[in-house]
């Protein structure tokens, strides 16, 4: 197997001690890295397709071939993580889901979910088909506060090595999980501190109410009226006195 785009190098041997001529016959693209008599190293390149080949020679006239198949593999080159929801109450469910995308064969494909260093859930996949496809895992769980302290994380691992092919494996990005205990709010809502601020009716209520009702006890408290009933308030003389005299 030979990666998609990749390279691969081909030998052709024969035991014949005299060999009169020899090659490889491919469709792929090729070059001759070494030559001697009995064997002949060739580099096959930009492998885009699954492909036959024929290491051929000739010996005392009769010529001897073998046949080789090339087949591609899309390793793992991305992984994606998703936690959903991102931020959960404890005990609460919540989901981990690990997307390999474009990779092939799926044949000794695994995909392991962690928390840190520890393994949460993983999965080997089955299937002999060349054509690239995506790989997916899901793992729900009910969310712990210990597990605000560690980053979740997917790794996929694509082990050939029973056709030639070294271990290749890739690491998605962390994530985070934020946990809240029980009885906390799951957001922290901002106050406005423009509430709590004396608007311009309730200033003027209150110097109503010290210009008609007198005396040295200071301005009354008066509870906050609605727009409606300030707008129809009709001031008395004593009232329209003190207006004047304040610049109203």
């Amino acid at each position: 197997m030979v990666k998609h785009g990749g390279s691969q190098v081909i030998n052709c041997s024969t035991n014949c001690t005299k060999p009169e001529n020899g090659g490889l016959e491919t469709s792929l693209d090729k070059i001759v890295l070494q030559d001697s008599p009995q064997w002949k190293l060739f580099m096959i390149f930009n492998v885009s397709q699954n492909s036959s080949m024929r290491c051929f020679f000739w010996c005392s006239r009769k010529q001897g071939s073998k046949s080789l198949n090339v087949g591609l593999y899309y390793p793992p080159k991305q992984v994606l993580l998703k936690l959903q929801p991102t931020r959960v109450a404890v005990g609460s469910p919540f989901t981990i889901e690990c997307r390999v995308p474009s990779v092939a064969p799926l044949e000794g494909l695994t995909v392991t979910l962690l928390r840190g260093s520890e393994v949460l859930h993983s999965q080997t996949f089955e299937g002999t088909a060349l054509s690239p496809q995506e790989a997916m895992v899901t793992y729900s769980a009910e969310a712990q506060l210990e597990d605000s302290s560690h980053n979740f994380s997917c790794q996929a691992k694509m082990d050939l090595r029973t056709r030639g092919v070294k271990v290749v494996d890739s690491v998605s990005d962390s994530q985070a999980l934020e946990v809240f205990g029980e009885g906390e709010p799951p957001e922290e809502v901002e106050g406005d501190s423009s509430r709590f601020s004396p608007s311009e009716e309730e200033k003027a209520i209150a110097l109503l109410s010290a210009g008609s009702g007198g005396g040295s006890h200071g301005p009354a408290l008066v509870p906050r009226l609605p727009s409606s009933a300030v707008s129809s308030l009709e001031l008395s003389p004593s009232s329209q006195s003190l207006c004047k005299t304040t610049g109203w």
